[in-house]
Parts: structure tokens; C-alpha cells; sequence
């Protein structure tokens, strides 16, 4: 099992806060960076919801 599969399984149902925390860390990296790096951590944020299966962060949640 590979690491990203075992990443997946333990962040299972905690999707919103796994991209909460891509956020962050991307926030975090344009600050120390002073912004140079955006549109690079930009694209390493999409790929990790991506790989994360944090796709379709932006739309409404369904009515429980």
C-alpha cells in the first residue's frame, strides 16, 4: 500500500479539513515566499485535493 493510499483512507470523511489545511500550508508558503512562488503552490494545491479526492470544495453541501 502506498503512502498516498494510506494518506486517503485515514483522511476519509475528514475532506473539508484536509483542505482546509492544504489552504494553510499554501497560505503559509506565499507568505514565506513573499508571494514568488503563487501560481506554482497554486497548482500543487489543486493537485493535492485532486489526489486527495477533495475535488468540488466550492459547491454547496447536500441537506442532511
Amino acid at each position: 500500500m502506498s503512502v498516498l493510499d494510506k494518506l486517503k483512507q485515514m483522511l476519509k470523511g475528514h475532506e473539508d479539513q484536509a483542505g482546509k489545511g492544504i489552504d494553510k500550508a499554501g497560505d503559509y508558503v506565499d507568505e514565506r515566499t513573499q508571494g514568488k512562488y503563487r501560481s506554482q503552490v497554486d497548482t500543487a494545491q489543486d493537485k493535492l485535493r485532486d489526489q486527495l479526492g477533495d475535488q468540488g470544495r466550492d459547491r454547496p453541501q447536500p441537506p442532511q
